[in-house]
């Protein structure tokens, strides 16, 4: 798959759930989903020079939406 239709599958079907300027809490919401079998998307906009700017976004298939939102509460994320 090209990455133009990667990123076009995406927006199509992936819902933004979580965002955090700290990595390691979007991978705590990653593993915490994981371990429920759901899979996730990391998107890391932060500056690649300086790690103070942007955000780490983590994706959802929309078909898992409540279910991940239920389990972000549920482990108080």
């Amino acid at each position: 798959m090209t990455k133009n239709k990667l990123l076009i599958s995406m927006e199509k079907n992936w819902v933004k759930i979580f965002t955090s300027a700290d990595y390691y809490k979007s991978e705590m919401v990653k593993q915490a989903l994981a371990g429920h079998h759901i899979d996730t998307v990391l998107l890391n906009k932060q500056a690649s020079s300086h790690r103070a700017f942007g955000d780490i976004e983590v994706y959802v298939h929309q078909k898992d939406f409540s279910n991940a939102i239920e389990i972000i509460i549920l482990n108080q994320i």
